[in-house]
């Protein structure tokens, strides 16, 4: 088993995962009946944000649309990364271009082929990432949105 790594490059391979292509990620969000729903779907990260695609009228832009958070998760769960988010806008795929553009540059379908499609932009204010047991300790990256730079930050949560 290799050696923990450090929040650097854990960060790093953090933000790697974020801009593979073609990568997915589940998504949970809840009604405001409290109602769980989890779904993967394709991601892009545009700007620090995750963007997906969903229908416009699907539980998960309704859940995000009232609740305005989610948890995402991405990779095995030997190499995972854990976002919670916040919902900063949602844009009908045909309305921003260059998002359009970003959106299908990483993911590997384009949703303004389809209609009644919009892009949920999401804010991550907390990311952890953690491969095995030995990581757990220091798995938070970023916290309240800002990325943790310091090695020595004590993390337990």
């Amino acid at each position: 088993m290799p050696a923990p790594r450090e929040r650097g490059a854990r960060t790093a391979d953090a933000l790697a995962m974020l801009a593979t292509p073609a990568i997915d990620v589940w998504v949970a969000t809840a009604s405001t009946a409290g109602a769980p729903y989890l779904v993967p779907v394709s991601l892009a990260w545009v700007e620090e944000r995750v963007v997906i695609a969903v229908e416009r009228t699907s539980r998960t832009a309704r859940n995000l649309g009232a609740g305005g958070v989610a948890r995402l998760a991405i990779g095995p769960t030997r190499d995972v990364v854990m976002i919670d988010a916040v919902l900063e806008r949602a844009v009908d795929v045909e309305d921003e271009a260059s998002l359009g553009e970003a959106y299908t540059a990483q993911a590997d379908w384009d949703p303004r082929n389809s209609s009644g499609y919009v892009f949920l932009v999401l804010r991550p204010v907390r990311v952890q990432a953690w491969r095995e047991v030995d990581e757990m300790q220091g798995r938070t990256l970023m916290r309240d949105g800002t990325w943790l730079t310091m090695t020595n930050t004590r993390e337990t949560r």
